[in-house]
């Protein structure tokens, strides 16, 4: 059964790139990423709700490998057309739902871009983030600032963006470490609305 979420991303996936807004915040994201984080080449990392993957393939040449995770259909088929275009071997796409189910492979470094306020259950993922990362890996989240609800159109089912501090306590309670956060993009919209955005990294 695909979800109203999944729908909404299959039916955007083919114009997604052609918003320069989302090729800005992933620039914006890639470069706090790398101040953030000591990157290295033989890093495996996962990107969780990868869509298009922009971010990945902006850090196509920092990881040895990357698995390109989402659970929209056509947005990982315009990854593996990148993947071609790019002739990236070390990239590969994943369907899967981590949210309600259990993966096994564990990474170096798992990422997220403006995908956590999709997740009900945030302490839930948390846990399974932890699972799948080796000892001493990283998580990168990147997502909105609390905000008052009109970021979304009405009735999507999601949170109102998040407050850094608690995600960092959520984070504490399940054994992370050298967490840290600040701003990196602002999403402008046309009607004078600015929506920040927060890079949030911490170790297991």
């Amino acid at each position: 059964m695909i979800t109203n979420s999944q729908a909404h991303f299959n039916a955007v996936a083919r114009e997604w790139d052609k918003d320069n807004m989302h090729i800005n915040r992933s620039i914006s994201i890639a470069n706090a990423m790398q101040e953030m984080i000591p990157l290295r080449n033989t890093m495996k990392a996962l990107e969780y709700g990868a869509g298009t993957g922009i971010l990945s393939f902006l850090l196509k040449d920092v990881f040895s490998k990357i698995v390109l995770m989402d659970n929209s259909a056509e947005m990982l088929q315009v990854c593996t057309e990148k993947i071609n275009y790019y002739q990236t071997p070390h990239i590969s796409t994943l369907a899967f739902d981590l949210e309600h189910a259990d993966y096994t492979e564990t990474f170096d470094i798992i990422y997220t871009q403006m995908v956590l306020h999709h997740i009900m259950d945030v302490p839930g993922i948390f846990k399974k983030f932890s699972h799948l990362l080796n000892a001493g890996g990283y998580i990168a989240i990147a997502d909105l600032y609390e905000e008052d609800g009109s970021f979304h159109e009405p009735g999507m089912q999601v949170h109102k963006g998040f407050k850094p501090e608690a995600l960092a306590a959520l984070l504490t309670a399940e054994g992370f470490k050298n967490i840290q956060y600040k701003p990196c993009f602002n999403i402008e919209r046309n009607n004078g609305r600015v929506y920040p955005v927060f890079l949030l990294v911490a170790q297991k």
